[in-house]
This record gives C-alpha cells, structure tokens and sequence, in this order.
C-alpha cells in the first residue's frame, strides 16, 4: 500500500520567543515492511535542523530556531510503501535490551485494576501471542472510540476508568496491562488510516515482545496487529517518550498548538 502523510503543526504565542528548541520525532525510517518513499520537513521562518537519534533510537531531528517569533508551522509531507507484516517487527535497529520496556511510567504506572482485567482475560489463553491478541481484543470491545485530541498528561490508569479513549490511551492501557504480566511492552506513534482521512493527532499503538518472535504490534484502536494501513515512526516507554514534537522555548505569554493530520492511500 501506498501511504500519503500531511502532517501540520503551528505554534503561536501570545508574546514573541527569543528561542526554540524542538525534537522532532517525524521521520519514519526503512525496514522490512516499510519503505520511504519520499519524506521532508519544511518550516515556515528561518531554523536550523540537525538529525540524530533519541535514547530509545528513534530517528529525529532537533530544530533551533532564534527570534523573535510569534508562530512557527512545521509541516510534514511524504509517501511510504507498507506491505503486511503479521504485525511483526522487522528490520528496526534497537537501541535497548526487551526487559528495559517491562518499567513503569507516570503515564503508563502499575495499576491493580489493569492487572487484574489483564489476568482474568488471559487465564485461558494458549501460549504468549494468544494471550496478548486476546487481550487486544478485549481492551478493543471495553472502550469507545475517541477520534479527538487526547487529554494532556492522562495515565493509562485514569483512561482505565472512563467509557471512551483515544488510540493514545487504548496503546498505554495495553503497555501497562502486558507489563503486568510480565511481557515488555512498548508505546508506538505514527500514521495510520483506520481513525479516517483527517484527525488531530498521528495514530498511536502498542508493540509487546514475545520470545522466539520478536516485536509484535498490537493495536487495541482496532483489535488486531498494525497491517499495511500504518507507517510507525517512534517508540518509548510511553506517548511522551515517542511524542512527535517536543521541546523548549525563551519567552513570556502563552502557546497555543494546532495540529492536523491527513492520511490516504493512494
């Protein structure tokens, strides 16, 4: 499948900055069911870019920009070929041992509520892959769909208690619900057609690790394994840790962000 991505985001501040910096998590890379076909990023003033990676071996790119500036659009454009995978991982660099991605976040912490849903879903299951689509499943029909713009700084634990949630907080659920039972698992960011055309942030999933196998996607939006719909891009322990923009600025007033999201398959 091919995959087109606009991807906008535009700060604007109530005082001019002096100075920003941005890590941009918004470049997927090559592996072995995806591919880039093309990919930039434009900024609408005057920056400087350098790319790199993160801690948890992500590709990014720092953005520095001086002032005085009242808003900035970045903006994300390009075409990725994605073929089905089964939902396994392949072909990614990894920066960190399996067992790093077993550890608590303050958005992803331990929850008794969470583990106890986990293990009442999975007493029966056959083996560790049953056990996890099972409980992607289950974490799929519990909740309703929530298309919005997740709630800043909403843990997996709060999410757990609400009858809506957003592909943010379904993936954090299922990190925190795997780790309970002692599987590592991690949060994944990145483009995807199943929420619709446009929405106002990427899609956000889960990939737990399973012995022999290696990385398997999950995605609780939907119930099943990322397929070809989806381009991945980050991951970490948690959303922050894989958030598309993230950074500082040198100035007074307040900011306020838009974002916009089209993906289509062409």
């Amino acid at each position: 499948m091919r995959l087109s991505i606009d991807h906008r985001t535009v700060y604007r501040f109530s005082e001019p900055q002096s100075r920003l910096v941005q890590m941009l998590r918004m470049t997927p890379e090559n592996s072995h069911d995806q591919t880039v076909a093309r990919w930039r990023i434009d900024v609408d003033c005057d920056v400087k870019m350098r790319r790199g990676r993160d801690g948890f071996g992500n590709a990014i790119t720092m953005l520095y920009a001086e002032g005085p500036i009242a808003d900035i659009e970045i903006a994300v454009r390009g075409e990725v070929l994605t073929s089905h995978s089964d939902g396994v991982v392949r072909g990614v660099s990894e920066a960190l041992p399996p067992a790093v991605f077993l550890r608590a976040t303050e958005a992803t912490p331990r929850d008794p509520a969470i583990a106890a849903f986990a293990a009442g879903i999975t007493a029966a299951a056959d083996g560790v892959v049953g056990m996890l689509h099972g409980l992607n499943r289950a974490i799929h029909a519990r909740f309703t769909a929530d298309r919005a713009r997740p709630e800043p700084g909403l843990s997996a634990a709060a999410a757990f208690d609400r009858p809506t949630a957003t592909s943010r907080d379904l993936a954090q659920i299922f990190a925190v619900a795997a780790r309970s039972l002692d599987v590592p698992a991690r949060y994944v960011t990145g483009y995807s057609i199943v929420e619709g055309a446009t929405r106002p942030t990427p899609h956000g999933w889960a990939e737990a690790f399973v012995e022999g196998l290696g990385w398997v996607g999950f995605d609780p939006f939907t119930g099943r394994s990322p397929q070809e719909e989806s381009v991945r891009v980050a991951a970490a322990l948690d959303a922050a840790g894989a958030a598309p923009v993230a950074g500082s600025r040198l100035g007074e007033g307040e900011e306020e962000l838009d974002v916009a999201v089209t993906v289509s398959a062409q």
